[in-house]
């Protein structure tokens, strides 16, 4: 299951995150590195942004970014 496809408040966990070097580097620069558990707070009515709370702190990741973080 992907970031993107996880339920309104559901607690995951990322497990793998897709992608090339640069573009993984900036996703864990947000915080969001494996291990690390992510509370869906909301996502926009047309599905873009999803807004999560990572680390204790609100953060909004646009659905093609959210599509490359694998969660169980």
């Amino acid at each position: 299951m992907t970031l993107g496809q996880a339920k309104v408040g559901s607690t995951v966990v990322v497990t793998r995150i897709e992608g090339d070097g640069a573009y993984k580097r900036r996703i864990m620069d947000m915080g969001i590195t494996r291990g690390t558990s992510l509370y869906i707070r909301k996502v926009a009515p047309l599905g873009d942004p999803v807004e999560i709370t990572v680390r204790g702190y609100e953060l909004s990741v646009r659905k093609d970014d959210a599509r490359c973080v694998e969660v169980r």
